[in-house]
């Protein structure tokens, strides 16, 4: 007489395939001088942060000041949620790049910048936009 338990019987639920996660790049190009494109880029990144894709913001022209302290903070659009609210998740969840050139021309350093944004050139900007599976929007 045998006295091992049974064995579990073997589910008859196949795995779930490997999904690969969806990588989407924003790049904002305007600010408070065109309202609503701006805080329609920030909506559309924090949206698909949501959504479980993996986010890649870049800021450039005067999209620079969204991760300046206080500056997000200075514009509200009607009917939009607060640039400051979603730029805090977007720093929290993704990867926040300001534009070299466009941060050196308005004389800002990663010191002036809050927690979670960084710095970086064209070519950084190229080589995630070339990545395999990114898909890149401009506004």
């Amino acid at each position: 007489m045998s006295t091992s338990s049974p064995s579990a019987p073997a589910s008859s639920v196949p795995p779930a395939p490997d999904v690969p996660t969806r990588r989407l790049l924003v790049k904002i190009t305007t600010g408070a001088e065109a309202p609503e494109r701006y805080s329609q880029g920030v909506t559309v990144a924090a949206t698909a942060l949501a959504t479980g894709a993996q986010v890649s913001l870049w800021l450039t022209g005067e999209a620079t000041w969204l991760v300046v302290p206080g500056r997000a903070e200075e514009l509200s659009l009607p009917f939009s949620a607060p640039l400051a609210d979603l730029r805090d998740v977007l720093l929290a969840e993704a990867t926040v790049t300001v534009c070299s050139q466009c941060a050196a021309r308005r004389e800002l350093t990663e010191a002036d910048l809050l927690p979670g944004a960084r710095i970086a050139g064209a070519a950084s900007f190229v080589e995630e936009a070339l990545a395999p599976g990114v898909q890149a929007l401009v506004y």
